[in-house]
């Protein structure tokens, strides 16, 4: 049992924003996005990426359409420092990709920082120091207007290095470090200090980043804090208004979304959520959350298997298989009746309509992903998954009747030998059960005549081995087979027929057909189906019939001595 919380953890407390608009607003365009697996990700990595895996992770980021990249700490260590020397020195930063670098606000560290980024086209330098109370007073000691002072003091010393280095464009970007345990009015007045010291403008803006460092409450409550800051910040049209979520609580996608509606215009995190901690908000999933709502995320994630193996293999971190958008299982459905209804939604939807497919939020299409994973079969299955996978890969359209019958089977199979059933395992028993069924009676040939107004029929059977020729009458093929086998002692009744084309060409002579009979015997209460498939659509009907004949066994026979007769 869990502790009583009560005298141990109290509510953060409400905002007071009693007219807040955002839970009116939605999002009709996309943030601008920041990276910052390179940074924030990287540290939280167990054995931090080499240099190699870095440019790779860096020059993946820039094909997929980030155009800001937090690349390293350079003033932590000596990697870091010379990871960003490689980058400029080396040509790696594309025109229009700006990186940014972190700092603490402290003097020999900005130095640092800034050395780092010589003769960069353009750099984002990224200056932070805590705001709350608890560091302020038990980790700092200092007073409000001391972490003033000193958010103050790094960011001149900030314009004083750049102002030397003209040949840089350079960006402020400042965060009051656990803002959201911050009291809003200081917040605020830092913030407003910071904007003051860069001198601010329209033309040259201060981003303003105010992070989840630690998520202490629930989402509505940050956006509130968005909101308001939003409201009351000085020189807002010289600010980029920028959030930091991480994922503590579990809700930093949610944070991240709502923050947006509140006022913000830029987001930081990492793909697939990597950072430090419970991880950074996951950028994937934000922008494809921003993609199922029609609005274009300026990141291209069409190939998202690829994106994800290298992210992998660069934080040597897997990708959870239930991950949205990305895991290997999001897209698989095993219980009967999802399949079922996904199944349906396939086949009716339409081409350029808006995408209506139950239990698929997105087309796993647009992000790469194909549909042979969609259904997949396990001992939890119906007919629908089993009835998409033989459409799918074998082109085999079961009637309904028959996909109920035969989902029987694969249960059975399923239930026995536990595990995932393939499909090639489902063609495996669809086979074995309906095509390869040759005992009693085996097709071997037929020759089709007219006998006045009917269709006449000289059918070849082998019965239990031995060659019989059979002949019969009917008003179609089909009937006249019915007939024919009555001199074999077999009475049956054909309750459905349908065909399919397998495609193929038959300007070529490969196309096929496939033909479902459904048959009874009078009076016997069962009906089974027969599956033929041939070049000839009358040499599968004819197929199918004798494939359902056996099925249903001495059932489909008047007796023991009728057969041999």
């Amino acid at each position: 049992m869990l502790k009583e919380p009560s005298a141990k953890y109290t509510p953060f407390p409400p905002v007071r924003l009693d007219d807040r608009q955002w839970p009116g607003r939605t999002i009709e365009r996309a943030p601008v996005w920041m990276s910052t697996d390179l940074r924030d990700g990287n540290q939280s990595l167990f054995e931090p990426m080499s240099a190699e895996r870095k440019l790779r992770f860096f020059h993946m980021l820039c094909a997929v359409g980030f155009k800001e990249i937090e690349v390293a700490f350079p003033s932590a260590s000596q990697t870091d420092f010379d990871f960003v020397r490689t980058l400029i020195d080396g040509g790696h930063i594309p025109q229009d990709v700006t990186i940014e670098v972190l700092t603490q606000a402290r003097e020999h560290l900005i130095r640092r920082t800034m050395d780092a980024l010589r003769g960069a086209r353009r750099a984002i330098v990224h200056v932070y120091n805590a705001t709350s109370k608890p560091f302020r007073e038990n980790v700092f000691g200092m007073s409000k207007a001391e972490v003033v002072d000193m958010a103050v003091a790094a960011v001149r010393l900030i314009r004083s290095l750049a102002d030397e280095r003209p040949e840089t464009e350079w960006v402020l970007e400042y965060s009051p470090e656990t803002f959201t345990a911050t009291e809003l009015d200081f917040a605020r007045e830092v913030c407003d200090a910071v904007t003051a010291a860069w001198g601010a403008t329209p033309q040259d803006k201060v981003i303003l980043n105010l992070p989840t460092t630690v998520e202490v409450t629930t989402a509505n409550v940050y956006a509130d804090q968005i909101e308001w800051m939003h409201r009351h910040l000085a020189r807002r049209d010289s600010i980029v208004l920028s959030v930091h979520p991480h994922n503590d609580r579990g809700t930093a996608v949610a944070a991240a979304e709502l923050a947006l509606m509140a006022g913000a215009e830029r987001v930081e995190g990492c793909l697939f959520g990597n950072g430090e901690r419970t991880g950074n908000v996951d950028l994937v999933t934000l922008a494809l959350n921003l993609y199922t709502q029609g609005v274009t995320p300026a990141l291209d994630f069409s190939d998202i298997n690829a994106v994800a193996r290298i992210v992998e293999e660069c934080n040597q971190l897997p990708i959870h298989p239930r991950h949205p958008y990305v895991g290997d299982l999001v897209f698989t459905a095993f219980s009967g009746s999802h399949q079922d209804a996904i199944k349906k939604g396939f086949a009716a939807q339409e081409a350029g309509a808006p995408w209506n497919v139950p239990y698929l939020p997105i087309d796993p299409a647009d992000v790469g992903r194909s549909y042979d994973s969609v259904i997949r079969v396990n001992s939890q299955s119906g007919k629908g998954g089993i009835a998409y996978l033989l459409e799918a890969e074998y082109g085999i359209v079961m009637p309904r009747r028959l996909q109920v019958e035969f989902s029987g089977v694969v249960q059975r199979h399923a239930d026995t030998h536990g595990g995932e059933v393939s499909a090639a395992d489902i063609w495996r028993l669809f086979a074995a059960s309906y095509l390869e069924t040759s005992a009693p009676v085996r097709y071997v040939e037929h020759r089709l005549f007219e006998h006045g107004k009917a269709q006449g029929i000289r059918l070849t059977v082998e019965v239990d081995g031995i060659s019989r020729l059979l002949t019969g009458e009917g008003n179609g093929p089909i009937d006249a087979a019915v007939d024919a086998l009555r001199g074999i002692g077999a009475v049956l009744q054909v309750r459905s027929y349908e065909e399919r084309s397998l495609g193929g060409s038959a300007a070529g002579g490969d196309a096929r057909a496939a033909a479902f009979v459904e048959v009874t015997r009078p009076g016997c209460g069962e009906e089974r189906y027969g599956v033929g498939i041939d070049a000839n659509i009358v040499t599968a009907s004819i197929r199918a019939l004798l494939s359902g004949l056996n099925r249903l066994g001495g059932q489909a026979f008047a007796g023991a001595g009728a057969k041999a007769a």
